[in-house]
């Protein structure tokens, strides 16, 4: 968690007092991804689409508009890397539909993390 802690501090950091090229970057590999996140929070649990807006701006410090979350949900359905898990219904409130990540989506996510790791090495100071 202290990793989640970490980013989310430097993306809050950045997106206020960084250059214009370093808040371009943490908005094309946060907004312009959250996929990632999404998928990262759906693999500990089933997630409605509410409750996924409010954990990825708590755990990773990226604000998601409240209808986005449910377009990403739909779009990352249909392209089968999640899918809906059923509806619930609490109290008087209108029934959720939650969501899981599919084994698809398991491999996207692994698929990426892995690219991620080889980016990140790629741009590491050189040792030589």
């Amino acid at each position: 968690m202290s990793d989640r802690r970490e980013l989310s501090e430097a993306v809050q950091n950045y997106s206020q007092h960084g250059t214009k090229a370093m808040r371009r970057l943490i908005t094309r590999t946060t907004k312009e991804n959250l996929w990632l996140f999404v998928l990262t929070l759906l693999e500990q649990r089933e997630y409605f689409a509410y409750e996924v807006r409010a954990t990825v701006q708590e755990q990773f410090g990226v604000e998601i508009a409240p209808v986005t979350a449910y377009v990403l949900l739909y779009k990352l359905q249909r392209e089968g890397l999640v899918e809906r898990s059923g509806e619930r219904q609490e109290g008087r409130r209108p029934a959720r539909k939650y969501y899981a990540i599919t084994e698809k989506g398991r491999s996207a996510l692994s698929e990426a993390r892995r690219y991620l790791q080889i980016l990140a090495a790629a741009l590491a100071p050189s040792t030589a």
